[in-house]
């Protein structure tokens, strides 16, 4: 796999990789998720292709205190080959340059196969309330 940054031509392919993996909710544009992070930190912005074809993609964020992954996707016919943890570790591998200390990743209730994914790659589960607020809601 090779990984690169995120650039403005594959947004479609990678808005269509978090679809398949049921990273996408009705309530977050995936479209507007992609402009935001172009805003911010791009460089944390990864994808990794296979053949020339976008098949994982994460980004990362470090607010100067801790680090965050979303998005960490891999097409379903190419998982099982690594791909996740490689994509994980070169965004850890970005975020310990820039200082990050540690970093943290939310998986959404009842995940437990991505709860083992991670868990495999180092990361443990925190007992923590997790709390959200919109302040800008999506159209």
């Amino acid at each position: 796999m090779k990984i690169r940054q995120f650039a403005v031509g594959d947004t479609e392919q990678v808005v269509s990789l978090w679809e398949e993996c049921g990273l996408t909710r009705p309530w977050n544009d995936p479209h507007a998720d992609v402009k935001r992070k172009l805003d911010q930190q791009p460089e944390l912005f990864l994808v990794g292709e296979v053949d020339g074809r976008i098949v994982a993609s994460g980004m990362g964020g470090y607010d100067g205190h801790r680090g965050h992954v979303n998005y960490l996707a891999v097409a379903p016919e190419h998982r099982g080959q690594g791909l996740g943890r490689e994509l994980l570790a070169h965004l850890e591998s970005l975020l310990v340059a820039m200082g990050c200390p540690k970093v943290n990743i939310q998986v959404r209730a009842g995940n437990a196969a991505a709860v083992a994914f991670y868990e495999h790659c180092g990361y443990e589960v925190f007992q923590v309330a997790d709390l959200g607020k919109r302040l800008i809601p999506d159209a």
